[in-house]
């Protein structure tokens, strides 16, 4: 600061001078009209003068904002720039591969495919192939040709009567009351013009869900919103008139979601539309709550008994639960139970950490769960290590808006994908991440009947399809250059990963795999433990609780074959390395 002013700021700070400004025009403009009040230009000072000063008495006297107190007036400016940031950030400051949680180059490519227009790059790659995580895939000197790019999964186990044949890609969970009416009915009508699946979120099937008759996937989570007793419990003829719908396809029993794992929720009861209480059977007007744990169930084996009563009360539509991995041990206590009844879910799906279309705490959105790598890894191994992996299929959502995105899930084990903010985008959200202030600017995330307006459902719809079809379509491509027949057929050896300047890995060789029954022979004492998550969670897990066993102080459980001291797999190495695994 030149000294002359540094001067003035001794005597009057330089911080009041927009004050001191409003005062001048206030005192100035009154002077000028009493000199000539035929003119009106003077009363224009007069306003913003009085404007101005108004709001600065207002800033000095007022007790929540110290930075308002320093800088009276001016100091708005700092919260109005803070407001635009994102806006600012994201078009005029950011570069194609930089923002988060999507970059623009993927919100563009899924802007594109919505559209049907073309989504192909000139020049190029721009991303740097030498960078350290840099992936890609095996490409075949003899490209096979495949003649759809509708790929398909069956969904059913043994105890299942009505099978659904599944897409490869479909929308994952968010709930009518998380987004507007109109967002509902656009991606369900693109679901059905598609042929894929619509799930409904926790927050039960809406009259919306209906319009087009999509095929839906109910979720239930611990409000059993849909089916529940007026005390929060679960209630058996409700649920079965809603899951005998034929617009239900599959029951899918919410355990915890990677947004916020392990955390409940509540819906302030002056959000609780009629609509809203209509499809989750909750009065209108009060708190809704979603509760942390499931009152139906307390053990793995009464989930699985759980499980199977719907699957019952369906009709024998496929039924199966969602989950973000924890606790190793919980997630080991469960296919314990499925070993020890036989009662098996007809498929599972891994919610990875990475997920967000649910608002967050901070510290449950940045640090709390196992991401989709770790934990469908996890999931995969597991049931390949007790001979249940082909009786059991695996969904899983996380990020996923690509064809390369869906092939790498495949090749860690999943048999289809799911995918939230990819269909967003395809509604046209612009990630202004306004979700859960109800002022969302494309109408997709808010219950405002204005806002939603925007958002027109017969072209959405379209472009909900579009994504879904373009997107399967450079599926198709990347399986036919790899020489294959069908995404089930990628694996970890088809995913090279560069690991250092010079040295490139197999995901395959990166990752631990578990030969199909390894886990069973470990347990016999036949073989070594294929990782230590196995040989100090397995231990500690057991079918009749999801509370870990407690060790004893020689730990003679853990010191099997191959195995190793809790210390030794900690969650540093087990969790997340043996996860990756």
């Amino acid at each position: 600061m030149p000294n002359w002013l540094i001067t003035l700021d001794r005597y009057f700070p330089v911080r009041y001078l927009t004050l001191a400004t409003a005062a001048l025009l206030l005192a100035g403009g009154l002077a000028l009209w009493l000199v000539q009040p035929a003119r009106s230009w003077p009363l224009a000072l007069v306003a913003a003068g009085a404007a101005g000063l108004a709001v600065g008495i207002s800033d000095l006297r007022q007790t929540r904002h110290a930075l308002l107190r320093n800088y009276p007036v001016i100091g708005h400016l700092r919260f109005l720039f803070e407001w635009i940031r994102p806006e600012i950030r994201q078009y005029f400051l950011e570069s194609d591969r930089e923002a988060v949680p999507f970059s623009r180059e993927q919100r563009s490519l899924v802007y594109q495919r919505s559209k049907n227009e073309s989504d192909k790059r000139p020049f190029g790659t721009q991303r740097d192939v030498q960078g350290v995580g840099h992936e890609w895939i095996n490409h075949s000197l003899q490209p096979s040709s495949v003649a759809s790019h509708d790929f398909r999964t069956p969904i059913g186990g043994a105890r299942c009567t009505r099978p659904y044949s599944a897409s490869l890609f479909n929308i994952s969970a968010m709930s009518f009351g998380a987004l507007s009416a109109n967002a509902i009915m656009a991606l369900n009508g693109g679901a059905k013009a598609g042929g894929f699946a619509h799930d409904t979120g926790e927050g039960s099937i809406s009259q919306h869900h209906r319009v087009h008759g999509g095929d839906l996937i109910w979720e239930i989570g611990s409000g059993y919103f849909g089916c529940r007793n007026d005390d929060g419990t679960f209630n058996a003829d409700k649920f079965a008139a809603n899951a005998r719908d034929p617009q239900v396809r599959m029951i899918e029993l919410k355990l915890s979601q990677g947004a916020k794992p392990g955390h409940g929720g509540m819906l302030p009861g002056p959000k609780v539309t009629d609509e809203i209480a209509a499809a989750r059977g909750v009065p209108v007007g009060q708190d809704c709550v979603s509760p942390a744990a499931h009152s139906a169930f307390s053990t793995p084996i009464e989930m699985l008994q759980f499980l199977d009563r719907l699957r019952s009360l369906s009709g024998g539509k496929p039924v199966g639960f969602k989950l973000c991995i924890g606790h190793p041990w919980e997630w080991f206590a469960l296919v314990k139970a499925m070993a020890a009844t036989d009662l098996l879910p007809d498929f599972i799906v891994v919610d990875g950490a990475e997920g967000g279309t649910g608002a967050a705490p901070l510290e449950f959105a940045d640090h709390v769960g196992a991401p989709m790598q770790e934990g469908l890894r996890l999931v995969h191994n597991t049931l390949v290590g007790m001979h249940l992996r082909q009786r059991i299929k695996i969904g899983c959502a996380g990020k996923i808006v690509s064809a390369f995105d869906i092939a790498r899930a495949m090749a860690l084990g999943a048999d289809w994908c799911n995918s939230a903010r990819g269909f967003m985008f395809s509604l046209g959200c612009i990630q202004a991440q306004h979700c859960h202030t109800g002022t969302c600017p494309t109408g997709v995330a808010t219950q405002d009947p204005v806002r939603q307006q925007a958002l027109v459902v017969p072209d959405k719809m379209t472009r909900v399809a579009n994504f879904h079809r373009n997107t399967l379509e450079a599926l198709r491509e990347l399986v036919q250059a790899a020489g294959l027949q069908h995404p089930r057929q990628i694996t970890a050896s088809h995913i090279v990963r560069r690991t250092a300047d010079h040295e490139v890995r197999l995901l395959s060789s990166l990752l631990t795999t578990v030969a199909p029954g390894a886990l069973l022979a470990a347990e016999r004492g036949e073989a070594d433990w294929p990782h230590p998550v196995f040989s100090v969670y397995w231990p500690q897990a057991s079918a009749q609780s999801f509370a870990p066993l407690q060790a004893r102080p020689d730990v003679p459980r853990h010191r099997r074959r191959g195995a190793r001291s809790p210390a030794d797999a900690g969650h540093g190495s087990t969790h997340t390395g043996a996860v990756h695994g």
